[in-house]
């Protein structure tokens, strides 16, 4: 069951990659909710894992008061809903078949590159050799992704032209992961520099941002407020994730 009219998105904190897809809901423009999830407590309780069971964000509950997890998954429900073609392309074109090759390989190879970091971070019995094991895999294989994705990119302004998709929302939400983990020099991947600097500069992302902070922000109005975790999962207790 949906507490409210609108679907509500479950965005992680602090540095979730749900930031990123609380852009494309900007650029989409239409109506949506919040909940914040704190990823180092909440995240964690039993009552959450009835929520989704494998402890991650980002989560949607539909207006139906369906959940659906997965970045991917909530990626292409955005898509399916986006029939202005604000933040997607006509199905079946040739655009539409690249923007889903990049968002298969953002949610995959790019974003699993840090995973090695990630678990350096949060192991507490992993003793300092092991973490620096960790820390010097995860810093070759960011790079290895930086290096792919470069290539890939041509020189307009987005990954797929000159205005922004879904690929380049899941990509801001994972890019900036490379200033925490101080991971490569983003200097040597111009492109992607470029690019990050140009969503991290866009309204719908410093927007999002904001919300990550917990801070007071305007957005696109698309937004309609804020909904406690607790009043999700009251009324989504009984509800399956896959």
């Amino acid at each position: 069951m949906n507490p409210t009219s609108e679907p509500i998105f479950t965005a992680g904190f602090p540095l979730g990659s749900s930031a990123g897809l609380v852009t494309a809901f900007e650029w989409l423009g239409q109506p949506y909710r919040i909940t914040r999830v704190d990823m180092l407590g909440e995240m964690r309780t039993d009552a959450y894992k009835r929520l989704n069971g494998r402890v991650e964000t980002p989560v949607l509950i539909t207006e139906e008061g369906d959940v659906l997890t997965e970045t991917m998954a909530i990626a292409l429900w955005l898509e399916a809903r986006d029939t202005q073609r604000r933040i997607s392309f006509e199905p079946g074109t040739p655009q539409a078949h690249r923007l889903h090759q990049y968002l298969a390989f953002l949610n995959t190879g790019f974003t699993g590159a840090f995973y090695p970091m990630w678990v350096a971070l949060e192991a507490p019995g992993a003793t300092d050799g092991e973490k620096e094991t960790l820390r010097k895999f995860g810093r070759s294989f960011v790079a290895l992704r930086h290096e792919q994705l470069e290539a890939m990119m041509g020189d307009s302004d987005y990954l797929l032209g000159n205005k922004p998709t879904l690929a380049d929302a899941v990509f801001a939400g994972v890019a900036r992961w490379v200033d925490f983990h101080q991971a490569i020099d983003p200097r040597n991947y111009p492109r992607i520099l470029a690019l990050r600097q140009r969503i991290e500069a866009d309204p719908a992302f410093r927007f999002a941002a904001a919300i990550e902070d917990g801070k007071p922000a305007i957005g696109s109005g698309a937004m309609k407020g804020l909904v406690p975790l607790e009043t999700v999962l009251h009324h989504t207790s009984g509800a399956l994730t896959a």
